[in-house]
């Protein structure tokens, strides 16, 4: 398969002018992604292939998956429908892509395998006018589906720098719903203003904008006019390895957040009664890293937790008895002091 080093995209106006067919942010990514390795010259360069653990980071699962949990991912992306405006106001419908493969090769290395439909090549493939080009950095540090289709919306237009679009049709563009932002400064606020500052942070375009032309009924705003510009002074670009590395450092930093939150939701609210509900959740986590240290785990959470517990509450009971006799100032500081003396003797 050949694969373009630098990751471009041609991408077909009318494939970017449908409208939004309920992509996420993630699956906007991997259809980029998809985008950048095929050859649009060649149609056998159809079939691209992703290692597991590629794919993993490209879609953001935040923890060890399953190929049960592949597997849903993967049907959603084969249900990914594009409807392409025919004469007479009708339209055509089709899936983007056709089969999916999730096997280990030769070497026992899971990998995840797509294939364009039939139907959809010619939106993809040797198409010789009206289309426009990005480089794959540019929809890799976007954070919402919002900003990307934006970006791509735009980006279609930056040549001849101007596009001037209803406000219904742009909603309808980034695939916001119909009850979503019915006020026109919220819908400002929340995603133009919001897109503008994104795409001008970590793309190669930036933009300005301004209602235009006649109003509705209430001084409704009805249609917006943008200004589209190169961004010079934006060079800090992400090639996709580098993209990839970072989610995988991402997915542990929001395990951490996970397990940040079941202390805060299941272990704390058990835990603290051990030491008298005296001590703050941030006090607690100091005290329980440390009494895991010295707790032997046990084969069910539960076991362990209650393990921690008890052991918490005979440190507790040792400070309500030492303060019975001697003043201590710091009541956190003192029991922390006899767990890590417990600590030491490990």
């Amino acid at each position: 398969m050949a694969i373009k080093e630098d990751f471009l995209i041609e991408k077909r106006n009318i494939l970017n002018d449908i409208r939004a067919n309920s992509m996420s942010l993630q699956e906007l990514r991997f259809f980029s992604i998809y985008l950048s390795k095929i050859n649009s010259r060649d149609p056998n360069t159809r079939v691209v292939r992703f290692s597991l653990n590629e794919f993993q980071k490209v879609m953001e699962f935040k923890s060890h998956i399953k190929i049960d949990h592949v597997k849903k991912v993967t049907n959603s992306l084969l249900c990914k429908v594009v409807n392409i405006p025919i004469e007479n106001g009708g339209y055509e419908g089709f899936q983007l892509f056709k089969r999916c493969k999730i096997n280990p090769d030769e070497d026992g290395e899971w990998y995840v395998e797509i294939d364009a439909h039939d139907n959809a090549l010619p939106l993809m493939f040797q198409f010789k006018e009206r289309y426009f080009t990005y480089q794959l950095w540019n929809a890799l540090r976007l954070k919402s589906s919002n900003q990307l289709r934006m970006y791509e919306i735009l980006k279609q237009y930056e040549k001849t720098g101007e596009r001037v679009i209803s406000v219904k049709n742009l909603k309808e563009l980034l695939g916001v719903g119909v009850n979503e932002y019915p006020r026109y400064n919220d819908f400002k606020t929340h995603v133009l203003d919001v897109c503008q500052k994104a795409l001008e942070n970590y793309t190669d375009i930036k933009y300005t904008y301004e209602p235009t032309g006649r109003r509705g009924k209430g001084g409704k705003i009805l249609n917006l006019k943008f200004a589209i510009s190169k961004n010079e002074e934006y060079a800090d670009k992400l090639t996709l390895s580098e993209f990839i590395a970072q989610q995988g450092l991402d997915r542990i930093m929001d395990e951490s957040d996970e397990e940040q939150n079941y202390f805060k939701d299941e272990v704390y609210p058990f835990i603290t009664e051990a030491c008298g509900n005296e001590f703050s959740l941030a006090e607690m986590q100091v005290l329980y890293n440390l009494a895991i240290q010295i707790v032997p785990h046990k084969s069910g959470r539960h076991d362990f937790q209650l393990e921690i517990y008890n052991y918490l509450k005979r440190r507790y009971d040792e400070l309500i008895w030492r303060s019975s006799n001697t003043p201590i100032t710091s009541r956190m500081g003192y029991i922390k002091r006899i767990i890590e003396a417990d600590l030491e003797q490990f």
